[in-house]
């Protein structure tokens, strides 16, 4: 998502969740009601950091593309030319699938 008209301040990433999952393993259909909302998401805009007492930036540690986990109920979620994505402060995110 080249052209995303968003830039995150500080330490905040925005995340565009991967869609919530249709069946279970055992290959049962789920109803939209029952779909867990998802946890993982691929980063489509990075802010510059947090800025620290000495007046430079801490570095972030994700990158454009990567894929991470963040927690149930962190972040915000909002909408981009129709696209839900979710900002989130970098320390909400979990992990970084390799």
């Amino acid at each position: 998502m080249a052209d995303l008209k968003l830039r995150p301040l500080d330490d905040r990433v925005v995340v565009q969740p991967l869609e919530a999952e249709e069946t279970t393993a055992g290959g049962i259909v789920l109803p939209d009601s029952a779909k867990e909302k998802p946890q993982r998401g691929t980063v489509v805009a990075v802010g510059p950091g947090r800025l620290l007492e000495s007046g430079n930036r801490g570095e972030v540690s994700v990158a454009l593309g990567d894929l991470v986990i963040y927690g149930r109920y962190g972040g915000s979620d909002i909408e981009v030319d129709g696209q839900e994505m979710k900002i989130l402060r970098e320390s909400d995110i979990l992990a970084k699938l390799l």
